[in-house]
């Protein structure tokens, strides 16, 4: 693929302080190969690096999110004795910009990214869903770990975060399986925070995005790192981690407290 086909499979629309990130490869169902994954890091780099954006929205166009690692691409790639067959693999782990075979899959972000799922996010599409903060899904999308059936591992954080999200008694049958999940399946599981109509996935994730937009930034960015930081702490370092992110924003909890008693935000409002 030439750096302009991949520009055209990768598209970054700005839409005040959002990106909306688009995959647009309609003819493999969106599935990424190494230039569309170089593509998409460089997206959600660019997104980070914006002072001005402040929440991101992955999409798939024509009716899917994305079906994963670009099989024929790889198949290809092999026989050539290419070395990137299966993408990008070796990375350090203090590396917070790393590229994942799949691109942004290793990225550890300062803001969030919410992912608009219709159809198939399925093998490494899944495993980018999973990388986004929130999850919008249509009502006729579906994950499964489809990689199972040919022996490709996961390798962009789905052994991961698939456990993280929704436990290791789900994620072990949906890992060992590679069983379709359906939306109303998914939603019930936590693996989708939305499910919404088919066709408004994008739409709704973005009127998502514009909220989280509104909130003051500093600290729910903070209330983020905190959230994703504690994983590997005992509890009294994971509370001790809070305190020392939550502080520095305690002047910002000040001024949104006049803001209250002067009548803001009264009975859910915002």
């Amino acid at each position: 693929m030439s750096d302009s086909d991949a520009k055209r499979a990768v598209q970054v629309e700005v839409l005040d302080t959002l990106h909306v990130i688009t995959l647009d490869r309609p003819e493999v169902r969106n599935a990424v190969d190494t230039a569309t994954a170089h593509a998409l890091h460089t997206a959600f780099l660019a997104f980070e690096d914006d002072p001005q954006a402040r929440v991101a929205v992955f999409h798939g166009a024509h009716g899917h999110f994305c079906a994963g690692w670009d099989l024929q691409f790889g198949a290809r790639a092999a026989q050539q004795g290419r070395s990137d067959a299966l993408g990008d693999l070796e990375f350090a782990t203090d590396d917070a910009r790393a590229i994942g075979p799949m691109g942004p899959s290793r990225l550890r972000l300062s803001k969030p990214v919410i992912a608009a799922v219709s159809g198939a996010a399925v093998a490494g599409g899944m495993e980018l869903a999973l990388w986004c903060d929130l999850r919008v899904m249509e009502a006729d999308a579906y994950f499964g770990v489809y990689c199972r059936r040919f022996g490709v591992p996961l390798i962009d954080g789905g052994t991961v975060r698939l456990p993280r999200l929704i436990g290791m008694g789900h994620a072990m049958d949906l890992i060992l399986t590679g069983r379709k999940v359906e939306a109303a399946e998914a939603l019930q599981m936590g693996l989708a925070n939305r499910v919404v109509p088919r066709g408004q996935a994008r739409e709704a994730a973005i009127a998502l995005a514009q909220q989280l937009a509104a909130f003051p930034q500093a600290t729910m960015r903070a209330d983020r790192e905190s959230a994703y930081a504690q994983w590997d702490l005992p509890m009294g370092d994971a509370l001790q981690q809070e305190w020392q992110r939550g502080k520095a924003r305690i002047p910002d909890a000040l001024e949104g407290a006049q803001r209250f008693a002067s009548g803001q935000g009264r009975h859910g409002r915002f």
